[in-house]
């Protein structure tokens, strides 16, 4: 038995959890906040056997899309900010994180 640990962008968070029910996947999901973007996160924990792995992460592979997105820098906070005209940047947002660990126990009650 597996846990996959999903990190999604929000955006995706409700196509990957209708897709999930759909291939008769249960998982719980959690709110959750990223580190660089502080943007909202959606965090969700999916135990399946091993041999469903592949399957789930077909379906999260498909469901959860990268895109371009304009941040602008956060202002340094040492020195003179009298010069210093943070000017939007481009980065890749969405996709998925996954993590998929061995589970030595499963109970459900």
């Amino acid at each position: 038995m597996k846990l996959i640990i999903a990190i999604v962008q929000d955006k995706d968070s409700n196509r990957l959890s209708g897709e999930l029910v759909k291939s008769n996947f249960r998982a719980t999901k959690l709110a959750s906040t990223g580190g660089f973007l502080r943007a909202g996160n959606t965090t969700f924990l999916i135990g399946v056997d091993d041999s469903q792995v592949e399957s789930v992460m077909n379906v999260i592979r498909n469901s959860c899309k990268v895109r371009e997105q304009l941040v602008t820098p956060v202002t340094p906070m040492s020195g003179t900010t009298d010069s210093y005209l943070p000017l939007p940047v481009e980065v890749q947002v969405g996709g998925a994180t996954v993590f998929v660990l061995p589970v030595d126990r499963f109970e459900h009650f």
